[in-house]
């Protein structure tokens, strides 16, 4: 039996990996600017996250969301506390992808509307109703063509009145800073009108953090850099380092009932210790600040290559250049040993390191980029 193949392989593997560090089968160290994906939020192998997945693995790795799980209560308590959004509740999922199903359901459920308002260039997963929300044609089926989506341009506010008078749509999902769409961002005028029409014509405002949440941007979500308040966050990613868990924030005006929503594996033992490991050493080792402060380093630094745009914010950065990056990407890894992402703008590079990351490590990628180009 083989792989089904749906992936184009870097022929790289890792085999254990440390701090910013990823180290293959020939003992090559890679330096990890990429963090699978955003997923590697406080670094490859952290001691902190070890030893509290040993200790809960010793205890129960697993039970059914039909007992009590003390661990539930405490993860969201601690994540309400640090991100310092207020009157919500949590509900815990296994993905990214499940959590946009999750709150693409709320509102529809909440609304008893269907259409949805995503946004040019967006990704929010591959499952039904959320790939129907990715602006990718390629990627769509018969199945999710049967979700009704409108993609808008951002900053249009005139558009999105037009279409939420039409009085049938439940929901608008938007990502802040888009991650596979290429780094691009929504003005805070925009965010505040589209809050406003969103109450102003009963529709659900869906931030979309799974990339750009837990304190990546150097906000603990990226969209409090805009004063909004949404009525469902989805989170995912960086929540547990790499242990599979995601989840949707959901505001208060939505009130729960029994069977609205369920996961069989969401919030078990094993998930909610990575994500409580995720969320002490980001407290502890400041490493929102970090985020802030490494971009800061990072454009400074990238200012002196000519010819590259940066784009993003906090350690979600993409670098745009003037030709296609695929040959660069494919140099940075072979003959220099650095992971970097692509995106859907095949111009553009993203920079999605561990949030603990350091100026020596980004000095050497500096030093590789400017030998390549």
């Amino acid at each position: 039996m083989s792989l089904f193949e749906v992936y184009p392989l870097y022929n790289v593997k890792p085999k254990y990996g440390e701090g910013c560090y990823v180290y293959d089968d020939k003992n090559i160290k890679y330096l990890d600017l990429y963090g699978g994906h955003a997923v590697i939020s406080i670094g490859h192998s952290h001691p902190v996250y070890i030893n509290a997945l040993t200790k809960q693995l010793n205890k129960i790795g697993f039970y059914s969301n039909y007992i009590v799980n003390e661990l539930q209560e405490k993860l969201s308590k601690k994540i309400i506390k640090l991100s310092g959004v207020k009157e919500y509740k949590m509900f815990y999922c296994n993905s990214g992808a499940e959590a946009i199903e999750n709150a693409l359901k709320l509102a529809s459920y909440k609304t008893k509307k269907r259409r949805i308002i995503a946004f040019k260039n967006s990704f929010h997963g591959r499952s039904c109703a959320a790939i129907a929300c990715t602006d990718n044609n390629k990627i769509q089926s018969k199945l999710s063509s049967q979700v009704d989506v409108s993609f808008l341009p951002f900053d249009q506010t005139k558009l999105i009145e037009k279409e939420l008078i039409k009085n049938d749509v439940c929901a608008i999902i938007i990502e802040s800073i888009q991650g596979v769409g290429g780094l691009d961002e929504p003005t805070t005028k925009y965010m505040k009108d589209v809050e406003s029409l969103c109450l102003k014509y009963g529709a659900l405002l869906i931030a979309d953090e799974v990339q750009s949440g837990f304190g990546r941007t150097g906000d603990f979500f990226a969209f409090q850099k805009h004063k909004i308040n949404p009525d469902i966050i989805t989170i995912a990613k960086g929540m547990g380092n790499g242990f599979p868990i995601g989840g949707i924030l959901v505001s208060d005006k939505i009130k729960e009932e029994h069977g609205l929503l369920g996961s069989t594996f969401g919030g078990n033992h094993l998930a909610c210790s990575s994500s409580l490991a995720v969320l002490n050493v980001i407290k502890k080792e400041k490493l929102m600040k970090n985020a802030s402060k490494m971009e800061k380093y990072f454009r400074k630094s990238i200012s002196k290559i000519n010819g590259i745009k940066v784009k993003g914010r906090g350690l979600m950065l993409g670098l745009e250049f003037n030709f296609e990056v695929k040959n660069l990407r494919d140099d940075l890894i072979y003959k220099k040993h650095i992971f970097t992402g692509g995106s859907s703008n095949k111009n553009l590079l993203r920079i999605l390191p561990p949030l603990n990351i350091k100026r020596n490590d980004l000095d050497k990628f500096f030093k590789a980029l400017n030998e390549l180009i």
